[in-house]
């Protein structure tokens, strides 16, 4: 699909009518000008000063023409940003509102395609706005149904409810480790992740950066009285490695770590059930962690043959009883809907089976074609459900957990997600990951550790957030986990100099 744009010559434009248009098209060229080859032209005008006035003339090929118009105050912001935000998002509203028209697609969450919908809602919490006021403008000026207003009110209040001082928690850090191996790679994953069969050389190298990063940051948070609120190992599948060397792995937990034993939570990704072994579970006994993931994705053995999981559906709740009879008890599951083949009737047999070991907590993925994964490269060898039958599937999902008494308290978003839709975790009362709703929520600096994994620095004044990621190749990281390090720690001087002199 081609889209010309006229009445439009600033650059900045370009990426936020291109990510528009992607909701609807799978293949859409945006070009702000005249295009010959354009399927659809939409011509803006723009009207700014006291208000901002938006207007979008759409006309097709065969002539078919459609119309909007928008208009909200303009409210002056201290930087320039903030202004053209005010005026991208009317230019945003009156494009999508052409768009639905012509296709006859609604859009649930409106303009919006950022990661972190329900930062919207903190955001205007913490400035007390009051809660109606909120919900109108999400209607109104982002477009968003009232459907996807509700789940995210209610994804807040329980967020607020599982961690009361969330707001307050800027003076303390989270704790991200990345293990990049797993036993085999998903057709659909971008994540650090290698293969981890004759790579002992590399998963020795690796682990020796590891130790010395925890060591060093560790050493800057007792030395400047940093606690931390959580610490998640993920990657990759942690559990890929030898029980023995995730025994020597949270050893330097308790060692380098202030204060371990009054961390709120751990939890040790064991998403792959053939990474399992009773040695490992005893390890993650051994230093008290009991909250862990154990992740099925399809009961459908087909299903995961297709993906590359190889593993079976008996071993997925073979592990899990297994699990649960060696003390873990907190263990979440992941489901993907939209997987190759399947559609409302298989994603059904897969939560009847989930509810034969009913988890603390679940999280439901929502199938993203990722740029660089192996199913997005050969998307022609993956048949997935069309857009009505995924909306099906997270109507079941939705269904299913309500019905179950789980409730959801963490959601984000995904370029390229199937349907438009989400992801969304839900958890049995008082067994909510803490860390899911740190990072989802941006509230607290989140520190990177390991191959791939990434930092998001918060300062702690302006809420402005830096990005900082770890090499993703162990080679990579293995030849300058000290520079990065040093460099990690540098940057968190800057943040909490002020606070912590």
């Amino acid at each position: 699909m081609n889209i010309s744009i006229l009445g439009i010559q600033d650059e900045r434009f370009h990426r936020p009518l291109r990510l528009i248009g992607n909701l609807f098209f799978e293949e859409c060229e945006v070009v702000l000008g005249e295009s010959a080859e354009a399927d659809i032209t939409i011509a803006f005008q723009l009207e700014h000063g006291t208000s901002i006035k938006a207007q979008a003339a759409l006309t097709d090929k065969e002539g078919k023409e459609l119309s909007a118009a928008f208009e909200k105050e303009f409210v002056p912001a201290e930087n320039e940003k903030e202004n053209f935000k005010q005026v991208k998002n009317a230019v945003s509203h009156v494009y999508l509102t052409v768009l639905q028209d012509w296709t006859g697609i609604i859009q649930k969450w409106g303009i919006l395609t950022g990661v972190r919908p329900t930062k919207l809602l903190h955001r205007a919490m913490q400035t007390q706005i009051p809660q109606h006021e909120v919900h109108q403008k999400l209607k109104e000026e982002y477009l968003i149904t009232d459907e996807k207003i509700q789940l995210m009110q209610r994804i807040v209040d329980r967020q607020v409810s599982v961690v009361p001082d969330l707001y307050e928690l800027k003076n303390e850090v989270s704790i991200y480790i990345g293990i990049p191996f797993c036993p085999t790679k998903c057709a659909y994953c971008t994540f650090p992740a290698y293969a981890i069969n004759g790579r002992q050389g590399s998963v020795d190298s690796f682990l020796g950066g590891l130790h010395h990063e925890m060591r060093k940051v560790g050493e800057w948070l007792n030395e400047n009285d940093v606690k931390i609120t959580a610490v998640y190992y993920g990657g990759g599948t942690p559990t890929s490695i030898t029980a023995e060397e995730m025994d020597m792995l949270y050893e330097e937990m308790y060692t380098s770590f202030p204060d371990v034993k009054n961390i709120r939570e751990v939890t040790v990704e064991a998403g792959r059930p053939d990474t399992i072994t009773p040695e490992k579970l005893e390890v993650l006994k051994k230093w008290n962690i009991d909250r862990i993931s154990i992740n099925p994705q399809s009961y459908i053995q087909e299903t995961l043959k297709a993906i590359g999981r190889h593993h079976t559906v008996g071993e997925t709740i073979e592990k899990f009883h297994l699990a649960r009879d060696m003390g873990m008890n907190n263990i979440n599951m992941d489901l993907i809907i939209g997987l190759p083949g399947e559609g409302v009737p298989e994603f059904s047999y897969t939560l009847n089976e989930t509810e034969k070991l009913m988890p603390e907590s679940l999280t439901v993925h929502t199938l993203s074609f990722k740029r660089a994964s192996e199913m997005t490269k050969n998307k022609q060898r993956y048949k997935v459900a069309d857009r009505a039958e995924i909306e099906r599937m997270m109507e079941k999902a939705d269904g299913w957990t309500k019905e179950h008494k789980y409730e959801p308290y963490y959601l984000y978003r995904q370029k390229n997600i199937l349907g438009n839709l989400e992801n969304v975790g839900y958890a049995l009362p008082d067994q909510e990951s803490i860390y899911n709703i740190m990072i989802m929520e941006e509230q607290q600096t989140i520190i990177g550790l390991g191959c791939g994994a990434a930092s998001k620095f918060i300062d702690l004044q302006t809420g402005k957030i830096t990005h900082f990621a770890n090499p993703k190749d162990p080679k990579s990281y293995n030849e300058s986990f000290e520079h990065y390090t040093n460099e990690k720690l540098k940057i968190l001087s800057e943040l909490f100099n002020n606070t912590n002199p």
